[in-house]
């Protein structure tokens, strides 16, 4: 995907979540409750930690300076019991820049700041060892890792472990510990030749080292015993969904993948993707013809299980929690609660039918409970020739 695509996915965003008129800004600004979180669907409770990471074997690829990579992860899983604190969705700060880095000037911070979660901080986990697969998640650009909060509260109310990681200096603001602030330096860059592609590598990076600190011999969690490396699957949202398919091809512990929305900078090399691989994107760019050609181009090389869904009424922000955040402030072409069930409905089946071998019938053809969605991948149903993509 050219950055230019990248600017207009920021663009979407902004357009979602901003006002008709200053009149209605401000009255908007003046009433607008703290966002609350669609309640997950699974029946354990959720549990959440967060780890601040550092890998000492490369140095940052944003910040010349920085001799370590330093990333800091949510972890999301199955609780034992439903006690405690709940999570906070971001920090003061981190809600300021997100707001900042959308160019919205009239919503207020503490709307997400103080926003109601439903996962409890550091509740003990509920699972036995390597009992519980991972989901890794990787937001969108310029996007903390709390705007996939939903679909991660979701996975871990059915039993997953969910890592969603802040690629530092990629998010409009990451916290650390010591209460240090980052920011997105990499913004300044997103028209430098060849950006997208080292981008895209740098969270095929990341995700591999948070699997190395998961999965190796003094596991940066102590929940870890808990995870099945046998069962991992990636998610994630416009550049972060990108990158799945290249982490795969890096990374060969991640068994499954999918991309919510994001055009691939890396193409598919021709000895091809041989796992499973979903596409789950908006109408207006992502169906056969739209106006990103990178999935037709990469379909081609998914030679394993694979589906191409489009979701009608769904933009480029619908994938994440902003259009809860759009519902606050007047909504978007489609509720956001709708939104987020599908997405989280559509990556649930995904991952039950990969990491738990339970069969989907939903991803076998279109559903009456869902008609927004529509299946590309086979012409008889569709009425449409990929090859014309």
């Amino acid at each position: 995907m050219p950055t230019s695509v990248l600017r207009g996915a920021l663009a979407a965003a902004v357009a979602l979540l901003t006002f008709a008129t200053p009149a209605a800004a401000d009255a908007a600004a003046e009433r607008v409750p703290a966002l609350v979180l669609s309640e997950p669907t699974g029946p354990h409770p959720v549990g959440t930690t967060s780890l601040h990471l550092i890998d000492e074997s490369r140095p940052d690829p944003w910040v010349a300076e920085k001799t370590a990579r330093e990333l800091m992860v949510s972890l999301w899983y199955p609780a034992r019991t439903a006690q405690g604190r709940r999570a906070p969705y971001t920090t003061a700060r981190e809600a300021e820049l997100l707001l900042k880095e959308l160019l919205i000037k009239d919503l207020p911070a503490d709307a997400l700041s103080r926003a109601r979660t439903n996962a409890f901080t550091d509740a003990p986990a509920l699972g036995h060892d390597r009992g519980l697969p991972l989901v890794v998640l990787s937001p969108g650009f310029s996007a903390p890792r709390s705007s996939l909060t939903t679909l991660a509260e979701d996975l871990a109310s059915k039993g997953y472990v969910v890592a969603g990681i802040d690629h530092t200096y990629e998010s409009a603001g990451t916290a650390f510990p010591d209460g240090r602030i980052t920011t997105c330096v990499a913004c300044r860059s997103l028209d430098s030749p060849g950006f997208g592609k080292k981008a895209t590598r740098g969270r095929a990076a990341d995700v591999s080292f948070v699997l190395d600190q998961l999965l190796g011999p003094d596991p940066a969690w102590k929940g870890a015993r808990l995870i099945d490396p046998s069962r991992i699957a990636m998610a994630g949202h416009s550049l972060g969904g990108a990158s799945s398919a290249w982490t795969m091809l890096t990374d060969a512990r991640v068994r499954a993948g999918i991309n919510l929305d994001g055009g691939f900078h890396i193409p598919i090399p021709s000895k091809g993707l041989s796992r499973p691989f979903l596409l789950l994107g908006a109408v207006k760019s992502h169906k056969p013809g739209g106006q990103d050609p990178s999935w037709g181009r990469d379909w081609r090389r998914m030679t394993g299980w694979k589906r191409w869904l489009t979701v009608d009424g769904m933009d480029h922000p619908s994938f994440s929690d902003f259009p809860l955040i759009a519902d606050r402030i007047g909504g978007g072409r489609l509720p956001g609660s709708r939104a987020v069930e599908i997405t989280r409905t559509y990556v649930g089946a995904f991952v039950d039918l990969h990491l738990r071998k339970r069969p989907q019938p939903l991803l076998e053809g279109p559903s009456r409970r869902y008609p927004e969605v529509e299946f590309w991948n086979d012409s008889r149903r569709s009425g449409t020739v990929l090859e014309t993509a």
